[in-house]
C-alpha cells in the first residue's frame, strides 16, 4: 500500500511539473525527442505547429506595426503561399525587380509575423528586429520589406478569421488575400513537405515536423502528414479550419478569396484580377512581364525561397547559412489533381468522407473547395 501511495505521489508530482513547464517555459519541451516533445506541448494546451503565434494579429497590436494599404497574403498551408507572395511582389514592382534585388529571400521581402523564429521567442521579443536586423549585404531588413518604392507592403500568414481581424472597426485599412486548394492536393503536398525541412529547423522544434519520406504509409494507407490533417488530429485546423474561416468573408471588399486551381488554369487572368484588387494598373506589356515572372518555371530559376530566419537568436542557428526548408523544395510542380494520383482509391474515399463531415454543412462550400470556380450568388 505504501508503494502504491509513493507511485501515486510521484505521478502527481510529475504531472504538476509538466503543467508548470507548459505554463511558464513550454519551449523546454522542444529540447526533448520527437514525439514526446509534441505530446507534452499539445497536452499542456499549446497549438500546432509549435512555432506559430497569433500575437501579431491581435486587435490591440496589429495597428502598432501595420499601415494603410498593407497586404496580408493569408493563403492556406501548401496552397500556393510562396507562389502568391512572389507574384504580389511582382505586381507591386510591375515586374521591374528583374534581378530580385528587392527579393533576396521570401522571408525577408515578405515577412511572416506568424512565425516565431527562436525557440522560446515571441512576437513581442522579435518585433523590433524586423526593423534593425542587418542583412549580409549590409542593408537593414526593413530597407527590403519596407522599401520606399513599394505602393504597399506584403506580409505572410496562414491564419484566417477571427485570428486575423478582417472586419476590425477603426484602425488601419488592410487588404487580405486568401487562397484555398483542393484538400487532397494539400495532403499530397504535405507528404512531401514534412521531409523538406532542414535538420537544423527540426532541432529547434522538438523534431517537428518529422523527417518522414513521402512514400511512407501506415496500415490504413495514410502518410503521417495526411493523418495529422484529418478531423480530430493535431493539424485539423490547417485545412478544415482555414477553409471554413474564410468562406463567410468571400465577398468582403478588403478580401480576395481565390482557389488555387483557378489561378493555375488562368494565371494571366488571375494576375489581372489581383492587380485590380490591389489598385495597381498594369499596361499590357507589364502584365505579360509579371505573368512570366509568376510562372513556376521562372520561380524555380529564381530560387529565392529558402525561408531564412534572420531574427533567430539561438546559439545552434546560423542566420546566414541555415534556413527552414532544403534548397529547391519550396517550388514544385504544384499541379492540380495530384492528390488523386498520389493516394490509393481507399484513402481518397476516406478523405472525401472527411470533406463531407467538415465542409458538407454548406454544399456550395464543399463543391468550391474541391473544384474552385465562381461563388454562388449572394443571398439578398
Amino acid at each position: 500500500m505504501a508503494t502504491i501511495k509513493k507511485i501515486g505521489s510521484a505521478v502527481v508530482g510529475i504531472a504538476m511539473l509538466i503543467g508548470a513547464v507548459g505554463k511558464f517555459v513550454p519551449h523546454w519541451f522542444m529540447t526533448m525527442p520527437f514525439p514526446l516533445s509534441i505530446i507534452l506541448w499539445i497536452s499542456t494546451g499549446h497549438g500546432m505547429p509549435p512555432y506559430f503565434s497569433t500575437d501579431a494579429w491581435k486587435e490591440d497590436e496589429i495597428d502598432t506595426w501595420t499601415r494603410d494599404g498593407d497586404l496580408v497574403v493569408a493563403t492556406g498551408a501548401k496552397s500556393g503561399t510562396t507562389f502568391m507572395l512572389y507574384c504580389t511582389h511582382q505586381i507591386r514592382t510591375k515586374g521591374k525587380d528583374t534581378d530580385d534585388e528587392l527579393f533576396p529571400d521570401v522571408s525577408i521581402a515578405t515577412p511572416w509575423p506568424d512565425l516565431i523564429q527562436s525557440r522560446g521567442g515571441s512576437w513581442a521579443e522579435q518585433k523590433e528586429r524586423y526593423n534593425t536586423t542587418i542583412l549580409p549585404d549590409g542593408r537593414t531588413m526593413k530597407e527590403v520589406w519596407d522599401h520606399p518604392s513599394y505602393p504597399f507592403r506584403i506580409f505572410k500568414s496562414h491564419f484566417g478569421p477571427p485570428e486575423l481581424p478582417v472586419r476590425k472597426k477603426g484602425g488601419k485599412n488592410i487588404k487580405y488575400m486568401a487562397m484555398v486548394r483542393n484538400g487532397l492536393d494539400v495532403a499530397a503536398s504535405m507528404t512531401d513537405f514534412y521531409s523538406a525541412h532542414t535538420d537544423e529547423f527540426r532541432h529547434l522544434w522538438g523534431g517537428f515536423p518529422p523527417d518522414v519520406p513521402p512514400d511512407v504509409r501506415d496500415a490504413d494507407g495514410f502518410h503521417p502528414a495526411m493523418k495529422d490533417m484529418l478531423p480530430g488530429n493535431p493539424l485539423e485546423g490547417i485545412y478544415w479550419g482555414y477553409v471554413n474561416s474564410w468562406w463567410p468573408y468571400r465577398n468582403d471588399p478588403n478580401v480576395i478569396l481565390l482557389h488555387y486551381s483557378d489561378v493555375r488554369k488562368d494565371l494571366k487572368g488571375s494576375v489581372a484580377k489581383i492587380a485590380k484588387f490591389l489598385d495597381v494598373k498594369l499596361s499590357s506589356s507589364e502584365l505579360n512581364t509579371v505573368v512570366n515572372r509568376c510562372s513556376m518555371e521562372h520561380m524555380k530559376k529564381a530560387n529565392k525561397f529558402h525561408y531564412y530566419m534572420p531574427l533567430n537568436t539561438d546559439s545552434t542557428w546560423n542566420n546566414n547559412e541555415h534556413f527552414i526548408v532544403k534548397s529547391g523544395k519550396m517550388v514544385n510542380k504544384g499541379h492540380v489533381g495530384k492528390g488523386k494520383d498520389k493516394f490509393s482509391p481507399e484513402v481518397v474515399a476516406k478523405f472525401r468522407e472527411a470533406e463531407e463531415k467538415m465542409l458538407g454543412h454548406d454544399p456550395a462550400l464543399l463543391k468550391w473547395a474541391r473544384e474552385g470556380g465562381g461563388f454562388p450568388p449572394v443571398e439578398s
